[in-house]
């Protein structure tokens, strides 16, 4: 577990910010070697279950996972996850898992996006340490049921939580905004949001912008 974080890393060359002793910086290596690489998304969603798990508890149902796997509470960011993958044919030989938390943190930078902590919603510190133990044990959790082949319960669960899931709001993708409304996430990860002519689109990482400011 990392101390702080002044320039950390997340998806898609994304900054992270943690002062020292404040909030949980941490990673966990894993060897999903049963899981087929077109299925990798599934791992991005049982960590991300896992700290929803951990986390709801705590902070109550404004919880939520946003796409892909960034932690919110209403509309305000708590964390994020960032799964790096060393393959080995077709299949994952090793998965570094890097997650990011803000828990006792109060004041942010001016560049990062949308932030908030632990302590912001409850006005009080918490024990790291409790929580780390109990992120970790949620994510194993999960991720026993992925490896007993039940992925499609991990799937319904984490669409389930989905921020804005079922929800009309404002998206950007190439430059365009559009209204759309989230209705699913595939298999392999790709989200599919609905606009106002009835039509299905799919969207890879980056590919588009949740317009929430």
């Amino acid at each position: 577990m990392a101390e702080s974080q002044y320039a950390g890393r997340g998806q898609h060359q994304n900054r992270w910010h943690s002062e020292p002793g404040k909030n949980l910086a941490f990673s966990i290596l894993l060897n999903p070697v049963f899981l087929a690489i077109a299925n990798q998304f599934d791992l991005t969603r049982v960590v991300s279950l896992g700290i929803y798990d951990a986390l709801l508890p705590l902070i109550g149902e404004n919880l939520k996972i946003k796409w892909p796997n960034d932690i919110y509470f209403n509309n305000s960011k708590l964390g994020g996850v960032l799964i790096e993958n060393v393959l080995q044919g077709q299949k994952i030989k090793h998965s570094v898992i890097g997650i990011g938390l803000n828990i006792n943190q109060e004041n942010f930078p001016e560049w990062v996006p949308n932030p908030t902590s632990v302590k912001q919603i409850l006005q009080r510190d918490e024990d790291l340490k409790a929580i780390l133990l109990d992120i970790c044990s949620h994510i194993e959790a999960w991720y026993l049921k992925l490896k007993a082949g039940k992925a499609d319960e991990i799937r319904h669960a984490y669409l389930r939580i989905l921020y804005w899931l079922n929800q009309p709001h404002q998206f950007r993708s190439n430059d365009k905004t559009f209204e759309g409304i989230i209705k699913n996430v595939k298999n392999n990860g790709l989200l599919v949001v609905e606009d106002n002519l009835n039509t299905e689109l799919e969207f890879n990482f980056k590919q588009i912008e949740f317009l929430n400011k």
